[in-house]
């Protein structure tokens, strides 16, 4: 355990210089910052970065992380990477910052095992599962966050897009525009699909085509049948009757969600009958074994 003590004196040494170099007591400012008051603009350009602070530190580890939290992530099952699942999610941060601070609470969970090690001093195996288990262990369950909130959101899209299919074939057939359709559901909604369709409105207003952002919040949201609704959609300019067409999708859909939930019910009425089989098999064991051991005395001439 001894060799341990080296590489947490180490960890503590980087940790506490990566600190100080960000306290103004502990550092002297730096000639971008004494000239910065006398620029025109205010010195807005882009700060040097030091060769060791937060910021160089951020820029070196930053790409390490991110890929090597992909590569994980995909051992773990998980196909789509973190920025499509922050950006379903509507999550603010970019995929850089949410690797570092999963990296971050591993490094901690590596250091408390590692310090645990040492007070403790617990046998060899059970050493190494704190000290490998426990960053391992933080990970995945950071990740494993993310992607129930990513796949909860996909749930709710599917649970809201029926009804919000629906009504966005009545505006279209009432006269309303694609655009104009789309930004009065996510005006007046306030589930998941009229999150998304706010995006898809701020988006449009940014310079893509109405067709553009919907499929751009296609490939975001992981649902195929938001894929077939802004197919129906793209035709706006090869069809007159495109309020219909809509609607036609929305049935499709409301039959899909109705066969999903029928398929969960059901899901749930066979996972009732487990603890009755098991209630049921318990006690029979219990009688059936007095008469075997019973037997097996009398032919073993017991």
């Amino acid at each position: 355990m001894t060799r341990l003590v080296p590489l947490v004196a180490v960890a503590l040494w980087v940790g506490s210089t990566l600190v100080c170099a960000e306290l103004r007591w502990s550092t002297r400012r730096n000639l971008h910052d004494r000239v910065r008051p006398y620029v025109a603009g205010n010195g807005r350009a882009s700060r040097p970065i030091g060769v060791l602070s937060v910021a160089s530190f951020r820029d070196v580890l930053a790409p390490v992380a991110h890929q090597f939290g992909d590569r994980l992530a995909q051992l773990g099952g998980v196909h789509d990477d973190v920025a499509t699942r922050l950006h379903r999610v509507h999550d603010p941060d970019d995929p850089i910052t949410f690797r570092l601070r999963q990296f971050g609470w591993s490094l901690g969970a590596l250091l408390a095992g590692a310090a645990a090690t040492i007070v403790a001093a617990p046998p060899p195996l059970i050493a190494l599962l704190l000290v490998a288990g426990s960053p391992t262990l933080t990970f995945l369950v950071i990740e494993d966050r993310l992607q129930r909130r990513s796949v909860a959101w996909q749930r709710a899209v599917f649970d809201e897009l029926p009804v919000a299919a629906e009504q966005l074939g009545m505006l279209l057939s009432s006269g309303y525009s694609i655009g104009a359709a789309v930004a009065r559901l996510g005006r007046r909604g306030h589930g998941a699909v009229a999150r998304d369709l706010r995006r898809v409105s701020t988006r449009a207003q940014q310079g893509l085509s109405d067709t553009e952002a919907l499929r751009e919040w296609a490939d975001g949201a992981g649902v195929e049948e938001v894929h077939d609704l802004v197919a129906v959609l793209a035709l706006d300019r090869e069809t007159t009757d495109l309020g219909r067409l809509v609607s036609d999708e929305a049935h499709r859909v409301r039959n899909a969600a109705h066969r999903l939930q029928i398929e969960r019910i059901e899901r749930r009425a066979q996972q009732v009958w487990i603890p009755v089989t098991v209630a049921a098999l318990v006690p029979g064991v219990l009688f059936l074994a007095a008469p075997f051991l019973q037997a097996m005395q009398l032919f073993s001439g017991g």
